[in-house]
């Protein structure tokens, strides 16, 4: 928690707002937890496992000690989720017009386990309160959320 702003929350009203927008596309999804409980990474993994045809998205607000550190960033663990997250790091940047902290390559348990094209997004520091003043706000949550959508809608035309 940072300011009264608690990552778990923005992240979780992120994925509403994905949620949302990719049925209105016509995706089917399926959210790992509906509200502000903890799920293991093991169960996140194997949810997201149980599913053909389908990509994995780890939604996150970062943060650090240092306060001034800001920016969008996506990792990925595979090589088709590289390729998904070049899509959906260029469209998040497109729509929040801040700073790019580029696509890296990470071993987190979630993306790293997923046999699925998977990325984990951070959407901004939470420690940097310029950012946190933004994430406050629903139209950053919202461009957030509608970034991921149009990068996966370019990922899905190319694939």
């Amino acid at each position: 928690q940072w300011g009264r702003v608690y990552e778990e929350h923005l992240a979780l009203d992120t994925a509403y707002r994905l949620e949302s927008k990719l049925k209105a596309l016509g995706y089917q999804t399926v959210m790992t937890r509906r509200s502000d409980y903890f799920i293991s990474l093991p169960q996140r993994v194997s949810t997201g496992n149980r599913y053909n045809n389908a990509i994995f998205v780890s939604i996150h607000y970062n943060y650090t000690w240092k306060q001034n550190v800001s920016g969008l960033e996506t990792f990925y663990s595979t090589e088709q989720g590289r390729r998904l997250a070049y899509h959906v790091q260029n469209s998040l940047i497109k729509r929040t017009r801040t700073v790019d902290r580029k696509v890296k390559y990470a071993r987190f348990y979630v993306i790293r386990n997923s046999r699925l094209p998977a990325i984990l997004v951070e959407g901004g520091f939470v420690s940097n309160e310029a950012e946190r003043s933004r994430m406050k706000s629903a139209w950053f949550r919202d461009s957030i959320a509608q970034g991921i959508a149009d990068g996966i809608q370019r990922y899905r035309r190319e694939y």
